[in-house]
């Protein structure tokens, strides 16, 4: 292994865990006190074979405090569980249950499901929209302090990270890389004040938008064919003249995506592909960047390179900075961190094998 090398990627992995840490001061952070909701929310919730989930999140929903205009359109995306009895259950007025049809030609199911659960509410050119998944938890302030961020900064989107839950090794080894991918590699700043939508990151788990800014983007019917429609929606704000940001999210939100390897296996294939770069070969292409940055000098560290060392300690503090400041497990997980990064490549190859085979699916259809 050349010492040339070695120093380089250590060298990168440095400059990685300082913009990490520069990126943490600068995340805009919701305030503790704000006003209340003055204008109409819709919160759109689709499901699809949710039974397990939907009931508390929607009283975590409806528990929501100082949103006092607050409408939850939760749209039944095809589900064949007790997904529809359990909305009916919660029996709040608020609460408005709608049954989507099949996805038309071009369009994938979450697009088109979100797309009805917005279509159910007159657009408001002073209304909020809250696109959230049902494993969400939502905290009690969580939609008007996501609200005051987006008033504060004068935003059209905000995406605040929910705390991501992980029960097994292999849910603590994964789940904390898709925050550390924006906080080491995506300038904060400037992508909120850039009109480039290669400057986006945003998590479909809980998007936060105005109206307008809905609206001029093309809502999803812009990005109807997207694996990644959280993404392609920031862009498409973005692309419209708006500005669209992550912001800390661990005090509004948790969420458990999967329980165990198998669920996060076959939930990360669906979509892996396109989550770097935007295509197979550019999503390859960065993972081996950043797969030898934080793996090769570890490896040297273990044959006893002090630039192995320094590199790899680089890349455990980058990891650490960030689980701290989205509310993931901080220790001893961020010591495993080039362990995380052969997991995600693992899990990077079948989604990628499963897409050029055209085998890719979720909850039964086709991606």
């Amino acid at each position: 292994m050349s010492g040339r090398l070695v120093r380089g990627l250590s060298a990168a992995a440095v400059v990685m865990a300082a913009h990490a840490a520069v990126n943490v001061r600068l995340l805009r952070r919701p305030p503790e006190r704000h006003p209340p909701v003055m204008r109409p929310v819709t919160v759109v919730l689709p499901v699809r074979d949710e039974e397990r989930h939907v009931g508390e999140c929607l009283t975590a929903v409806l528990a929501q405090r100082g949103v006092p205009d607050l409408t939850v359109v939760v749209v039944d995306d095809g589900s064949t569980d007790g997904t529809a009895d359990a909305v009916r259950a919660v029996g709040d007025p608020r609460v408005r249950l709608v049954t989507a049809p099949p996805p038309p030609a071009g369009w994938l199911g979450k697009p088109h499901a979100c797309a009805i659960g917005v279509a159910e509410v007159p657009a408001d050119p002073d209304g909020v929209l809250v696109f959230l998944d049902a494993d969400v938890r939502l905290f009690p302030d969580a939609v008007a302090r996501a609200v005051a961020v987006l008033d504060a900064h004068a935003l059209d989107l905000v995406s605040p990270w929910p705390r991501p839950l992980a029960g097994t090794l292999a849910e603590r080894l994964v789940q904390p890389l898709s925050p550390w991918l924006w906080a080491t590699t995506l300038p904060l700043r400037l992508a909120e004040r850039s009109p480039r939508p290669s400057l986006t990151a945003a998590n479909g788990q809980f998007l936060v938008l105005t109206v307008p800014a809905y609206l001029a983007a093309g809502g999803h019917a812009a990005v109807r064919g997207e694996v990644l429609e959280d993404v392609a929606l920031a862009r498409a704000v973005k692309r419209a003249g708006g500005r669209a940001v992550p912001v800390a999210g661990a005090e509004l939100a948790a969420c458990r995506m999967y329980d165990g390897w198998p669920a996060l296996s076959a939930g990360y294939a669906k979509s892996l592909w396109a989550a770097v770069g935007g295509s197979p070969a550019a999503s390859v292409g960065a993972a081996a960047v950043l797969t030898a940055i934080g793996v090769v000098p570890a490896v040297a560290a273990l044959r006893g390179s002090r630039a192995g060392l320094v590199g790899y300690a680089a890349g455990v503090a980058g990891r650490a900075v960030s689980a701290a400041a989205t509310g993931s497990r901080v220790w001893p997980d961020a010591l495993a961190q080039p362990v995380s990064l052969l997991a995600f490549d693992v899990l990077l190859a079948r989604s990628v094998a499963g897409h050029r085979r055209g085998t890719l699916t979720w909850r039964g259809r086709p991606v």
